[in-house]
């Protein structure tokens, strides 16, 4: 592969940094900690996120990926170098699970009743999703989902609950696997993809609030919750291999090189200003900053793929394996050059980058389970990318 990229792409490059630069106050670039979790900040943050988002639409860049004919370029490329940029400056206003996840598969697999009702308010930066998967008991073995969708007419039922929903309070919309084939002699045989409308009766959240002190994540319960028929996107008992390409998708819709760049570009930027690095320091610094750049070329190589309409495999496993652990050493390192002055929060004046350093690195230690498990991910490499057997 070339890993050049086009005039046309570094034009694109340059027009969404003046799009940030002219859009996102300096003070908002402050507030947002990290790229990730801009979901938890409160509902000015995310009312600021919903105005961004609006304006990536108005501009035709949520849809970047999309064929011509649902109105987007065909350039998934320039959809990663946006991505790219929002995330390194710490801009907000990219749903990752609408945009990032979703809307190529509902091209691959929607119906064109499906694609006329959900798209446009995707490619607007109107909707707000959120992904109903995991389970208590399912998470990293997500076949194992005990949620229940009976049909009853035009609709099936829905009774069950899922838990780690990131912003399941702000969402709009939720893309979930249910059972609907409780005998199947495979578990993955049985299950069913739905759209669901998040304001439907019977749905209650329950937020919880992770170890950084964020109200992130949400357990979602559904009673008897319904669901048409009509929202059920691929065939009945076979919404396992709709979900197989969500979370590749997902494995590769979050630039992980970019948010662990940044991370580093800021402690190098105040440690070079106080002057507090050691020689062993810098060569260790030095060594992340070369990990980075690996982890650039690692994510460049899926978008590649996907340019070429090429569907990653264990590529994306790889993009998120080695870019969530990367992120989480670059914040680690951080953390451990301030010395005791890394662990200060916000509100202290003696803190350094803002009193950012304990929520990062507290963050960051969910990097290594979201979007699959790092043994998840080294199992799928194993399997797709090196040949080797289950077991």
């Amino acid at each position: 592969m070339n890993f050049e990229f086009t005039e046309e792409q570094e034009a694109f490059r340059s027009e969404v940094r003046d799009f940030i630069k002219k859009e996102l106050p300096p003070e908002w670039e402050t507030q947002f900690k990290d790229f990730m979790s801009a979901g938890g900040g409160g509902a000015e943050m995310h009312q600021f996120s919903r105005e961004m988002s609006r304006k990536l639409g108005a501009k035709g860049w949520l849809a970047l990926a999309w064929p011509e004919k649902y109105g987007g370029r065909d350039k998934p490329s320039l959809q990663h170098i946006l991505v790219e940029e929002l995330a390194y400056h710490k801009c907000p206003g990219w749903d990752a699970v609408g945009i990032g996840m979703l809307s190529s598969i509902l091209i691959k697999y929607g119906t064109e009743d499906q694609k006329n009702r959900f798209l446009p308010g995707i490619a607007a930066g109107e909707a707000c999703w959120c992904e109903l998967l995991s389970e208590r008991d399912a998470g990293s073995d997500l076949a194992a989902l005990q949620t229940r969708a009976v049909e009853d007419g035009d609709d099936f039922v829905v009774n069950g609950q899922k838990v780690w929903t990131s912003a399941a309070h702000l969402a709009d919309s939720a893309l979930m696997l249910a059972r609907t084939h409780p005998d199947a002699t495979l578990r993955h045989k049985g299950l069913s993809f739905f759209l669901l409308d998040m304001k439907t009766p019977g749905i209650s959240i329950t937020p919880l609030v992770n170890m950084a002190g964020e109200h992130e994540f949400n357990e979602v319960f559904l009673d008897n919750v319904r669901v048409p028929k009509a929202n059920m996107v691929g065939e009945q008992n076979k919404g396992w291999y709709v979900v197989v390409g969500v979370l590749d998708f997902e494995r590769s819709t979050f630039p992980l090189h970019a948010i662990a760049r940044r991370k580093l570009d800021d402690f190098l930027d105040y440690a070079r200003e106080n002057k507090t690095l050691t020689p062993a320091q810098r060569n260790r610094f030095a060594e992340l900053m070369v990990e980075c750049e690996i982890a650039r070329l690692i994510h460049h190589r899926v978008v590649w793929m996907q340019d070429r309409d090429e569907p990653p495999k264990y590529e994306s496993s790889l993009d998120k394996l080695f870019g969530g652990e990367l992120n989480q050493k670059v914040t680690a390192e951080v953390c451990r050059a301030m010395g005791h002055y890394g662990s200060l929060t916000e509100g202290s004046k003696w803190a350094p980058l803002e009193g950012h350093v304990p929520f990062l690195y507290l963050r960051s230690i969910g990097d290594i389970i979201a979007m699959g498990s790092s043994e998840i991910a080294r199992g799928v490499i194993a399997q797709r990318g090196l040949g080797m057997p289950r077991s």
